[in-house]
């Protein structure tokens, strides 16, 4: 079936994905390619790959589209925009080995690779050629307080995951599957705590299994459907943070070596955990937009384009206790903050600056050796609304790492924010990922239980083993 030729929503289905990022997207698939015959609709707001086109590329300049931004909504999800990075190890990538154990999602990480790799992805891997110089890195690492986490990655590259993902989304429709683009969930259909399906657009939709895999745009969305359907879930962390970009050659050793360097430490004095995340060799800083105009700072890294600079984020983990519950409101709010600051777009500062204690100006960033990649960025002060915690530990952080990789905290390294990673209260389930009410299921970013492409996706393999019966998505 053409892309343009997609079926009308049904009133009912077997089973209903709320989402089509890669945890709905490998669900879906893994059914399929299991033989299953259940009827299935997978849904999105945003559109379908052909038609998630971001204007910023040829303006310059964020448009704030809407009803919802083609960077952060659509068919893939935010991984059709993203770096592209598959991270190999059941290490990284979130805590679904405490919910099905560590071998099993070591087992469905290499089983989800092989997909992936059928589909197109790039044979070569990251981070294993130099075992030896790995070594001494995690030697500086200890010396300077951190922890390394050196990862296998199969790295897609921003404009080869679009193809990838189209190439999947041909998959689905061809065999049978109903995704349905620009449909906006409204609620839960919820009885006598178990679940029949979902309204969307305004029509009740029935379905024998729902699946909500709304990814991290939709992690508000989902923490509103669990306090008003009474679904059980735990109060969840929130990371707060800053995209920092510098030269290649600062970098060299790092990106040569393992790509991408997860750094972890528990910088003095909070001892909040702070860690580096999706580094991109080559890469362009980005934009992404989310309810309520917010605006947030990305990255991206892409297999043919490269740039003369590498970006990652550093980002402080946040949890809260009672009798506060509301970690995805506090960031947005801390983001707003830093939006108005801005004028509404994303702000930038030098590292000298902010321990000089003045804020950037544009003249000074055209100066300077490290000129920024992304389009229309302000310069201005973040530490006038980022919470002083977080600004001690990134700060703090930045100072170990750079004894880690000499420059990495030179006064020219920029600092982009708001970096905000949002991720709803963990959703209560068991092995089979049933949540308290009966036939709904949570998977991905949304659930709180992964982080990432790789791990989202292997959370639909898994569920759609489940559901077709026939195990758990590596068994024969």
């Amino acid at each position: 079936m053409n892309e343009y030729e997609l079926t009308n929503l049904k009133q009912n289905y077997d089973i209903l994905i709320i989402g089509a990022g890669p945890a709905g997207i490998f669900t879906t698939l893994e059914i399929l390619r299991r033989g299953g015959k259940q009827k299935i609709a997978l849904i999105d707001q945003g559109g379908l790959i052909g038609q998630r086109n971001c204007p910023k590329l040829l303006t310059g300049s964020c448009l704030y589209c809407k009803p919802h931004c083609h960077i952060t909504s659509g068919f893939a999800g935010a991984g059709a925009f993203s770096d592209g990075k598959l991270s190999l190890s059941c290490d990284v990538g979130g805590d679904l080995p405490d919910l099905i154990g560590r071998d099993k999602t070591q087992s469905l990480i290499d089983y989800t690779d092989k997909i992936y790799l059928d589909y197109g992805a790039d044979t070569r891997i990251e981070g294993v050629s130099n075992p030896e110089a790995i070594k001494k890195i995690r030697g500086k690492a200890i010396g300077a307080g951190l922890k390394l986490i050196d990862c296998p990655i199969r790295h897609l590259g921003t404009e080869k995951a679009r193809g990838l993902y189209q190439k999947i989304q041909q998959a689905l429709l061809g065999a049978g599957a109903d995704i349905i683009p620009h449909k906006q969930c409204d609620d839960l259909i919820i009885q006598n705590r178990r679940c029949y399906g979902a309204i969307v657009g305004g029509i009740p939709v029935k379905s024998c299994k729902t699946v909500v895999a709304t990814g991290r745009r939709g992690a508000g969305w989902l923490e509103a459907m669990c306090v008003k359907h009474g679904i059980e879930n735990e109060a969840g962390n929130v990371d707060i943070g800053v995209r920092v970009e510098l030269r290649n050659e600062i970098m060299e050793e790092i990106n040569q070596i393992l790509y991408e360097g997860k750094f972890i430490g528990y910088p003095q004095p909070y001892k909040n955990k702070v860690r580096t995340f999706c580094q991109n060799p080559g890469g362009y800083v980005a934009q992404e937009n989310y309810e309520d105009d917010l605006a947030v700072v990305n990255g991206h890294s892409y297999k043919e384009k490269k740039s003369d600079n590498t970006n990652l984020a550093i980002l402080c983990t946040h949890h809260f206790t009672v009798p506060f519950n509301q970690p995805i409101l506090y960031a947005k709010k801390v983001g707003q903050l830093i939006n108005m600051l801005a004028g509404g777009s994303i702000l930038v500062q030098r590292l000298g600056d902010i321990r000089e204690g003045k804020r950037t100006w544009q003249n000074e960033l055209d100066k300077s050796n490290l000129r920024p990649t992304l389009p229309g960025v302000v310069a201005g002060d973040i530490t006038s609304a980022l919470p002083y915690r977080t600004m001690v530990g990134i700060l703090n952080f930045i100072e170990q790492v750079d004894k880690v990789v000499p420059g990495f905290g030179g006064n020219e390294t920029l600092l982009y924010a708001p970096e905000i990673k949002f991720y709803s209260n963990r959703i209560k389930m068991d092995a089979r990922l049933s949540t308290s009410v009966a036939d709904l299921h949570c998977l991905g970013d949304s659930s709180g239980w992964t982080r990432g492409l790789m791990m989202s996706s292997v959370m639909g393999i898994y569920l759609g083993g489940i559901l077709t019966g026939k195990g758990s998505g590596i068994e024969g």
